[in-house]
């Protein structure tokens, strides 16, 4: 182990590769670190929390990242410590403008812009304006429709609680050239969602035709303006969006810059039928959603007594409830509105564990996860070897449709 200072800020690394001023080690009563490490920018992001001992010594970014691996054990106390605090992040010096990633997000209210009010970007709005309140200070909303702007600034403005006037965050309409000027940018853009009765057609890749080419623009607008926020997509399908906007965006946007907002009513879909049949209760309180918001959608109905059967019954239901909506004449976008988008995008500003995809080793895979002071953490749990099998297939395609 060898560690340097930077500043006033200590830094670690397994090689003795780094030109900075030689330290004994880390303070006892350090609360930040930085951890140096060497992967293939290619394939791996700009930096993350370390939440566990083994990541410290991957070589490589991939799906395994999912899973808790033994490692070694006799790193020192005080390292250890700030690794079961969070306290640790790791930095990626492949990046040329790695240094910048030394410091660490403090908690505050941020700024939301959101692209598009249209069914999703109002329900959304909605549903942010009434939970959003401890971490969010204001939402900008834009639109090609001036009108729309107007309606949806009086509405939510005049949404309150009686005698707490402030706890909300203010809704104001904003011009697209200010749509970066934010923390989060939400992008509700949607050209290719098909309507009633178009279900006999791949509907997650003819959104993807026509919605890439809305993304693209907006990808390169925060590039060009170097936005250092969360690049939020919402539209569908939203892993392969998520790719999308970084190829775009030409290496100025960071991999862990960009979320994809998809599989929260996923999750919030394996909960509905999981509460109405018994034999899947065991994923209220111990299963897992991965992957993306479509057929490759993995559900596991345990973590810890993985049924394989049970699991794959409980994604078919998962998957197949959209078209439940369909047939009664209207659009599913409300739960996937308010489970995927508001109540995630809350929980992740508020660092709480929710369902996003993210850049894992070359692609965006949805899995539960929480966004710190240190970085982007994705869950590590013990997964079955059926389970990764599963697992692993969703990652192959994912893999292949990016290509």
């Amino acid at each position: 182990m060898f560690y340097y200072t930077y500043g006033d800020k200590f830094l670690f690394s397994l090689e003795d590769i780094y030109e900075y001023e030689k330290a004994d080690g880390i303070p006892d009563d350090s609360d930040e670190l930085f951890f140096l490490c060497r992967l293939d920018r290619n394939k791996s992001k700009k930096s993350y929390a370390v939440a566990h001992s083994s990541d410290l010594y991957i070589q490589e970014e991939n799906l395994d990242f999912l899973k808790m691996k033994n490692s070694e054990n006799n790193l020192p106390g005080n390292i250890l410590r700030m690794i079961e605090e969070r306290k640790i992040k790791a930095v990626n010096t492949h990046y040329e403008d790695w240094e910048k990633c030394l410091t660490f997000e403090k908690p505050r209210k941020n700024t939301v812009n959101i692209l598009a009010m249209g069914d999703v970007g109002s329900t959304l709005l909605i549903g942010l304006r009434l939970i959003g309140g401890s971490s969010v200070k204001s939402i900008g909303i834009y639109d090609r429709s001036p009108d729309k702007i107007k309606r949806w600034e009086y509405e939510m403005n005049q949404t309150s609680f009686p005698f707490e006037y402030d706890v909300m965050p203010e809704v104001r309409g904003i011009e697209k050239d200010n749509l970066f000027d934010c923390d989060m940018f939400v992008f509700c853009a949607s050209k290719g969602v098909p309507p009633v009765g178009s279900e006999n057609i791949d509907v997650r890749m003819v959104q993807f035709e026509e919605n890439a080419k809305l993304i693209r623009e907006y990808a390169i607008m925060a590039a060009e303006q170097k936005f250092k926020g969360i690049f939020a997509v919402v539209s569908d399908p939203v892993d392969l969006l998520c790719s999308t906007v970084l190829k775009e965006s030409g290496g100025a946007l960071a991999p862990e810059q960009i979320k994809g907002y998809g599989l929260g009513v996923m999750n919030a879909r394996a909960a509905y039928y999981a509460r109405k049949d018994e034999k899947y209760i065991s994923y209220l309180t111990e299963g897992r959603a991965f992957g993306p918001h479509g057929k490759d959608l993995v559900i596991a109905n345990s973590i810890t007594n993985y049924n394989d059967k049970l699991s794959r019954g409980l994604t078919k239901l998962a998957v197949d409830a959209n078209l439940e909506v369909r047939k009664t004449g209207f659009k599913p976008y409300v739960a996937p509105a308010l489970s995927s988008g508001a109540i995630s995008i809350a929980h992740t500003l508020e660092g709480k564990w929710h369902y996003s995809c993210n850049y894992l080793g070359g692609i965006f895979m949805g899995a539960k996860n929480r966004n710190l002071p240190s970085g982007l953490e994705i869950e590590k749990t013990e997964i079955h070897d059926d389970l990764f099998k599963r697992l692993k297939k969703t990652y192959c395609n994912l893999m292949n449709q990016v290509k």
